[in-house]
């Protein structure tokens, strides 16, 4: 190996270099060199060369280990690859700086020899930087320094530390009244910055009550797309509006949420027509606005006051004169509704007068209503009662005739009802009555009653009692009979049973007021 290196001049004994010598392979050569002369003498010495170094090697990076991802939330410090650096040269040639990109939330620490870590230097963001190509810088001490580069393409890993943000701090929806249910009222949007199911983000409604009824009765939203929807038909006169809180949640676990405020604004719709107030539309009375024929020009008869529960132009109203026995007498205010007249009144003018008002609404459709007003056209209240008289009278007498058939009617109807319940429920007491009375008079045994001999020789005497008992206490009575002496009182008292037992016999046929009768 060495011949392929060096060589010497044979007569000049230089030596020279031929091939390629390196120091990191040999750094010390050790050559035998023999001189001869002509006479056949030798001899011999033995040339030490020593190799010094040139910086030629650049450094070499090898990666022990490696993360390819890391969580956002790793805390300074936490390694992320094991590096180690060689070079084969010498000296200072041989001595390396490691170090990488600047403005990185990264360092390198020697722990080794020729050993170094990738730690964090500071708090990670995967929503600012997802991916960090970091470049390992390795440059020895040579002149000129050698270095050398590895790239570590490192991920990181999302963790749920951000909750969904509505894109508005509140909203606002407007919905027409008599809305059809399902109708879509307007769509809130949550944005979360987190990545996959940390991102994924799922709209509630945060239960509540709405004119004490829940409140997802009248309102639902759609989980996936945020689209809140009617699930019934609004009435702006019961509910103007109304707010409610929509919550947004992310699928991290644990799960992060935000809320926003939705307010829900009913517009009003022309829906109402006016209601008339005054004067009031009664149908059993005609009442009648007094005009005397001494009225000026602008004389105010009446006024028509009306409302409507609408708002909005929906809500203004306007009057006109519809129809009239002399227009050219009345007006009506448009805005107003004062009716007044228009001219001086005069004698020839009628005394019975009637109006027809109509109220309408500004809405688009307009709603009406009519009032009808009625006007006497008199200076004394006799001349006003003789025009309205036959038409009162007339309506009051149907009136009444058509409430007192009725009336009749009914009285009729419940008194037949109770005379027949009567009679049924009489006609059931006294059978049982009856009943009852001979089945417990039928077993009373008829005892002859012996009176006691008295020791004196007094004449004894029996007193014969004949009792008689109806169902009707008032008319039972009881008769006292002659007295009997002893001889006959046995054969009396037989005769007694017979007579009942005949009796019982006859009651059975009877229909009517039973009176039986026993005799002791």
């Amino acid at each position: 190996m060495v011949k392929t290196l060096f060589s010497i001049d044979a007569d000049s004994g230089e030596l020279k270099v031929i091939g390629d010598i390196d120091y990191e392979k040999h750094k010390q050569f050790k050559i035998k060199v023999e001189a001869k002369d002509h006479g056949g003498l030798t001899d011999s010495s033995e040339i030490i060369i020593d190799v010094i170094d040139v910086n030629d090697n650049t450094p070499k990076i090898t990666i022990m280990s490696f993360s390819s991802a890391v969580a956002e939330d790793a805390t300074p410090g936490t390694v992320i690859a094991m590096i180690n650096i060689q070079d084969p040269d010498s000296g200072d040639n041989s001595k390396i700086t490691c170090s990488i990109d600047m403005n990185s939330p990264f360092k390198i620490m020697a722990s080794l020899t020729n050993y170094y870590n990738l730690v964090t230097d500071s708090e990670l963001d995967r929503e600012q930087t997802a991916k960090y190509n970091i470049t390992i810088t390795a440059v020895d001490g040579g002149n000129p320094p050698l270095s050398s580069k590895e790239i570590l393409n490192l991920k990181i890993s999302d963790v749920n530390d951000h909750a969904p943000q509505f894109e508005q701090e509140s909203y606002n929806a407007f919905i027409a009244e008599n809305n059809p249910p399902s109708t879509t009222i307007l769509t809130v949007k949550a944005v979360d910055m987190d990545w996959g199911q940390n991102a994924k983000v799922s709209y509630f409604l945060i239960g509540g009550d709405l004119n004490g009824a829940p409140l997802a009765s009248y309102i639902s939203i759609n989980s996936e797309s945020g689209v809140i929807y009617a699930e019934k038909s609004f009435d702006y006169e019961q509910l103007k509006s109304f707010k409610m809180q929509v919550k947004a949640q992310d699928g991290g676990s644990p799960p992060l949420s935000n809320n926003v405020t939705v307010n829900i604004i009913i517009q009003d719709q022309n829906d109402n027509a006016p209601q008339v107030l005054y004067p009031v539309q009664t149908g059993a009375s005609v009442v009648a606005e007094i005009v005397p024929r001494a009225a000026d020009v602008g004389y105010l008869v009446t006024k028509v006051v009306a409302v409507d529960v609408d708002s909005g132009q929906n809500a203004w109203l306007s009057y006109k004169l519809q129809k009239a026995t002399d227009k050219a007498l009345f007006e009506v205010g448009l805005q107003n509704g004062e009716i007044r007249t228009v001219r001086q009144v005069t004698d020839k003018d009628v005394v019975k007068q009637k109006l027809t008002v109509v109220v309408e609404d500004n809405g688009q459709p307009s709603r009406s209503a009519v009032v009808s007003i009625n006007v006497a056209v008199a200076d004394s209240f006799p001349e006003v009662l003789s025009e309205f008289t036959d038409f009162t009278h007339e309506k009051q007498y149907n009136d009444d005739l058509t409430f007192y058939l009725i009336l009749a009617l009914a009285v009729v109807s419940l008194l037949f009802i109770v005379s027949f319940i009567s009679i049924i429920s009489v006609k059931i007491y006294r059978w049982r009555q009856n009943k009852l009375f001979f089945k417990s008079g039928a077993n009373l045994p008829v005892i002859p009653y012996y009176p006691p001999v008295y020791a004196d020789g007094t004449l004894q005497h029996v007193y014969n009692y004949e009792m008689c008992g109806t169902t009707d206490s008032r008319m039972s009575d009881m008769k006292y009979v002659r007295p009997y002496s002893q001889n006959t009182l046995v054969n009396q008292g037989r005769l007694g049973t017979v007579q009942r037992e005949k009796k019982e016999q006859e009651v059975d046929d009877l229909t009517s007021e039973v009176r039986p009768c026993l005799v002791f």
